[in-house]
C-alpha cells in the first residue's frame, strides 16, 4: 500500500472517526483506525462494536492496500508533520511508514483482517430526509435527554416513523422536548429507533457536512449514510460519511401521555428577548435553589429571582388579559429549548403554579416543563 495524501484533509479525516474509539477496548485492534487505500480514495473506519465510523478522503493512491493504526497516536504524527503532503506506505499490512519533507516516522499496526467489518443494511426500514433539517431536529431536542447514563432508556433520543411524520422525543422525566416533520411513510415501513446519548452526538457534529442523510434500521442497529458529495469539499472528504449504532432496548415512555390536554391560558413572546431575559434574570439565582419566577399579569411577563446574594427582575410587554398567575422554573429549562430553536416567535402555555408549562412553535415543536414549587 502507498499513497499521498493532503495533510489537512487526513487530519479532518481522522478526526470524524477518532471519538467512536474507546479509551478501555477489549482487544488492542478496537484501539486502532482501518486504513483503506483503494481508486483515489483513502478509506477511515473506527468501531467500539456498539458503534461505527466510516468516511473517505480524496488520495493520490500508487498502490492498493490496507492497514490498522493506533487512532490517537497516528492523528498526533499526522497533525505534527511538517509538509502539506503526505506519504503513507506499508508493504507487510503491519508497519506503516509516514513521509513530510524531512520528517519520517514508522508506526506499528495490526493487520486489516483482525478489523471487525461494519454491519450493512440491506432491505431494511429506510428513509431520506436533509441533513441540516434532522441536524435542527435533533438540536431542539436533545437537551432534554438524562445525563444520568444508569437511565439507559432516557439517556436516549426516540425516533418514531409513524401515522405520516417522523417524530424526536428526549425526555429526563422533568420536562419533554418533541418535534415533528410531515413525511411519506408506508406502513410496512413505520417503526422506532431509541438512539443511545453518544450515538446522538456523533450524529449532531457530522450532519452539518451532508447534501443527503438516509437512516436505516432493524430491530437492534440503525445507520446513517450522510452524503457529502462526489466532489472532494474544502475538507478533502467524498462519497459519504457512514454512522452505525446499536439501539438501545425496551419501550421508550409513553411520550403523549406528558403532554398537556389543555391549557388555560398562552401567551406569544419574542424568544431571543425571553431568552436574554431568563440569562440576565437567572445570574442572581442560587446553587442550592436555581429557580426563576414567572408571573403572568396584565399585559406583562416578569421574570424574577431571589436568593441569599440579592434579587433581579425584568418585566416584558405581552398581550395577556388573563388571571396573575405565578409559576417558578429551573432557569435551565427555559433557557435550553429557547436556545435551540430558530423561530422567533414563540407561545408559552399554562394552567396554574402547579401544572407543567409549555413552549411551543408553528412548526410542530414543543417542551414540556415540570414546575417548581415557590
Amino acid at each position: 500500500m502507498k499513497f499521498k495524501i493532503n495533510k489537512e484533509h487526513f487530519a479532518m479525516g481522522l478526526r470524524q472517526v477518532a471519538n467512536v474509539v474507546s479509551s478501555k477496548p477489549p482487544n488492542a485492534v478496537l484501539n486502532n483506525v482501518l486504513i483503506k487505500a483503494e481508486g483515489n480514495l483513502v478509506t477511515l473506519t473506527t468501531t467500539n462494536l456498539d458503534m461505527g465510523i466510516r468516511c473517505s478522503i480524496k488520495a493520490e493512491v500508487e498502490s492498493d492496500g490496507e492497514i490498522t493504526l493506533p487512532v490517537k497516536k497516528f492523528a498526533q504524527i499526522i497533525g505534527a508533520a511538517p509538509q502539506q503532503e503526505i506519504t503513507l506506505e506499508s508493504g507487510d499490512g503491519q508497519v506503516a511508514s509516514v513521509k513530510s519533507g524531512g520528517f519520517s516516522s514508522k508506526l506499528n499496526g495490526l493487520r486489516a483482517e483482525e478489523f471487525p467489518a461494519l454491519p450493512s443494511f440491506v432491505d431494511q426500514h429506510s428513509y431520506e430526509l436533509p441533513p441540516q433539517e434532522l441536524l435542527n431536529m435533533l438540536r431542539s431536542v436533545s437537551y432534554a435527554k438524562s445525563s444520568d447514563e444508569n437511565r439507559y432508556i432516557l439517556n436516549s433520543v426516540f425516533f418514531n416513523f409513524s401515522e405520516g411524520k417522523l417524530t424526536l422525543v428526549a425526555t429526563d422525566g422533568k420536562r419533554m422536548a418533541l418535534v415533528s416533520r410531515d413525511m411519506k411513510i408506508e406502513h410496512e415501513d413505520e417503526g422506532s429507533v431509541i438512539l443511545p446519548a453518544k450515538t446522538v452526538g456523533e450524529l449532531e457534529k457530522l450532519l452539518a457536512q451532508g447534501k443527503v442523510a438516509k437512516i436505516s434500521f432493524n430491530e437492534r442497529q440503525v445507520a446513517f449514510d450522510i452524503d457529502v458529495g462526489s466532489d472532494a469539499s474544502e475538507s478533502g472528504l467524498v462519497g459519504s460519511i457512514y454512522l452505525v449504532s446499536k439501539i438501545v432496548e425496551g419501550s421508550y415512555p409513553n411520550y403523549k401521555q406528558v403532554i398537556p390536554r389543555e391549557a388555560e391560558q398562552r401567551i406569544k413572546v419574542d424568544r431571543e428577548l425571553m431568552l436574554e431575559t431568563v440569562n440576565r434574570v437567572a445570574i442572581m439565582a442560587s446553587d442550592k435553589q436555581n429557580s426563576v419566577r414567572l408571573r403572568m399579569s396584565e399585559n406583562s411577563l416578569e421574570i424574577s429571582t431571589r436568593s441569599a446574594e440579592g434579587d433581579a427582575k425584568q418585566a416584558i410587554e405581552i398581550e395577556y388579559a388573563g388571571p396573575e398567575i405565578q409559576i417558578g422554573f429551573n432557569p435551565d429549562f427555559l433557557k435550553q429549548p429557547l436556545g435551540s430553536i430558530s423561530k422567533d416567535e414563540v407561545f408559552f402555555e399554562f394552567k396554574d403554579e402547579m401544572s407543567p408549562g409549555v413552549f411551543k412553535t408553528l412548526d410542530n415543536f414543543m417542551c414540556v416543563v415540570m414546575p417548581l414549587r415557590i
